[in-house]
């Protein structure tokens, strides 16, 4: 999923003087503008509705059962009493093992969200046309865990500041957002906001670039292939989220009723490499309480 050049072209470049490298950067941004332009992208790199693939009527065939949290179910209906939240973090194989090993996730599902076409494929996703994002869905038990705790391992499981790209994979269908599913999520969305970019200011990081949409936005569900990706034998461990470091604030965490604690944050929560040396199964309730 990622774009890498080859070390015969990255020794090329460092070879150039640095003068050059700039000139040849700015070409390659002014071509670009003028590609993206003449295809129907806007000025912040997503394509307009005008000019977006159309899609198709026909949904993704999903899976009925989740593969980590089987028997539960891969769509609704969802047990009473269950919230739904969708959140775009980079590639979303890493995003969503992160997920679904929250104590109180019924279900995770992968796909395309925040943009135009409709029922997109993997290939129009990556194609930059669609305007869509990767993206992660959740259902989890509010009784478990809150929606502070999911804003909490969102914020801190990548790096926000990155605009059009997260890591090594680029383009518009890695941009960082949270898509509410209700006014009270949008409301805590843009309140985390701001309190999580103090905190990366406050460590010397840039401006938050994160997509915060209210609700409205429609999840399609990605191919049967990508759910659950890395649960799945003989995948490939990849995973380009790049996470800061930076904790979100424990009094903001406090104050909005996350149901965890710094220690089960410090056992379980996002780490440089991303999700890759965790375990596929999910942390057990008794297993984070115990942290706390």
């Amino acid at each position: 999923m990622a774009m890498t050049s080859s070390s015969s072209s990255r020794r090329t470049r460092l070879a150039r003087p640095r003068r050059a490298l700039r000139v040849e950067a700015s070409r390659e941004e002014e071509l670009m503008s003028k590609l993206m332009s003449m295809i129907g992208v806007g000025g912040d790199g997503i394509v307009s509705a005008a000019e977006a693939l159309p899609g198709r009527a026909e949904a993704m065939r999903t899976p009925e059962a989740h593969y980590v949290l089987r028997p539960n179910r891969m769509t609704a209906p969802w047990p009473e009493g269950h919230e739904v939240a969708v959140i775009a973090s980079g590639c979303f194989w890493g995003s969503e093992k992160g997920a679904w090993r929250i104590p109180g996730v019924y279900s995770t599902a992968v796909g395309y969200v925040g943009g135009h076409t409709k029922n997109p494929t993997y290939e129009e996703a990556c194609s930059g046309r669609t305007g869509h994002t990767e993206g992660v869905q959740i259902v989890f038990d509010p009784n478990v865990v809150s929606y502070a705790d999911i804003l909490a391992l969102f914020w801190t499981s990548h790096d926000p500041t990155q605009g059009m790209r997260q890591g090594n994979d680029r383009g518009t269908q890695y941009r960082s957002g949270i898509y509410c599913t209700t006014d009270a999520q949008l409301k805590m969305a843009l309140d985390s906001k701001e309190a999580y970019e103090r905190a990366l200011k406050a460590s010397g990081r840039g401006s938050i670039t994160t997509e915060i949409k209210g609700p409205g936005d429609v999840f399609y569900y990605a191919e049967a292939y990508h759910q659950q990706y890395l649960a799945k034998p003989n995948a490939r461990p990849y995973c380009s989220a790049q996470p800061t470091g930076v904790q979100m604030p424990e009094d903001w965490l406090t104050a909005n009723g996350a149901k965890f604690g710094p220690g089960f944050r410090a056992e379980y929560g996002p780490r440089p490499g991303c999700t890759i040396g965790f375990p596929n199964a999910p942390v057990s309730l008794e297993e984070a309480l115990a942290a706390n």
